[in-house]
């Protein structure tokens, strides 16, 4: 993609209001609403001005291809990497506070690893805002870790050391972990990535639960052959927005070919078997 980044860059940091159109009452009924969201390294746009809305009891697939800013999308969203210029809504407030009503799980290759703690104590840590100035433990907050533990299927690990465990079983201590915060929004970096297939079905049951229950789950997705089976929302990003909407009519082979840039073998393409 050839782009004469910076005029466009500077034009991008002056954007990020809210856009002609949007009232509180629009982005109230959207669980998570971003408007002009552009992140740059140096003058190279990592997302380009990114208007998104992700509607409540939802659940979204965040694709494209490798490069393509999804994952800098995400951070930017959650303020843990800078944006030059946006914006970030939740429930029709600005994100930053209503931090308490987001759970996120980063990618599993982010995480160190070999920080010496237990599972039970990871998974506690999601309800720090509820254990007061001290942070005493009290049984209820033990009780709701094992539960959650137990969602997963990981209570019988609860006091094994984090960096004992597979890889699979530590992407559901940090789901868990999710799980503990009691959120109404959460948003996921790649969650089924590099796990074997017991723990995909088990995250994905646990996530397609957590929309039964209202809440609103948003991914940053590889796998493109389980985006109909997955999720029922899509954003197809490729440094800009390519397109968004619900997946049985955005999730389309030209969209996708949009997005990878051509790339994608029609062989491929009609082995999704999209309508």
């Amino acid at each position: 993609m050839t782009m004469n980044t910076q005029p466009a860059l500077e034009l991008a940091a002056s954007d990020g209001r809210i856009a002609d159109g949007d009232t509180n009452t629009a982005l109230a009924a959207s669980a998570l609403a971003v408007r002009g969201l552009t992140v740059s390294y140096g003058t190279k746009p990592a997302v380009f001005s990114i208007d998104a809305t992700v509607p409540k009891a939802s659940m979204t697939a965040i694709v494209g291809p490798n490069g393509a800013g999804k994952s800098t999308f995400l951070k930017a969203v959650l303020g843990i990497i800078p944006r030059l210029s946006g914006s970030a809504y939740v429930d029709g407030k600005p994100l930053e506070t209503m931090r308490q009503a987001i759970a996120y799980v980063p990618q599993r290759a982010s995480v160190d690893w070999d920080f010496p703690t237990r599972v039970r104590d990871v998974v506690t840590m999601g309800q720090f805002r509820g254990l007061g100035l001290l942070g005493f433990i009290r049984p209820a907050h033990r009780k709701k870790t094992l539960d959650c533990l137990e969602r997963v299927g990981m209570a019988d690990f609860a006091d094994r050391q984090i960096g004992q465990l597979s890889g699979g079983q530590q992407q559901r201590v940090f789901l868990a972990r999710a799980l503990a915060q009691d959120a109404g929004l959460y948003l996921l970096d790649e969650p089924f990535a590099g796990v074997d297939a017991a723990t995909e079905k088990a995250i994905i049951d646990v996530l397609k639960d957590l929309k039964a229950e209202g809440k609103t789950v948003v991914c940053v997705h590889h796998d493109l052959a389980t985006v109909t089976d997955y999720f029922d929302h899509v954003l197809m990003l490729n440094i800009r927005k390519i397109a968004e909407g619900p997946v049985a009519t955005t999730f389309t082979g030209p969209m996708l070919q949009e997005t990878y840039g051509g790339r994608l073998a029609t062989t491929h393409i009609d082995q999704l078997k999209l309508d």
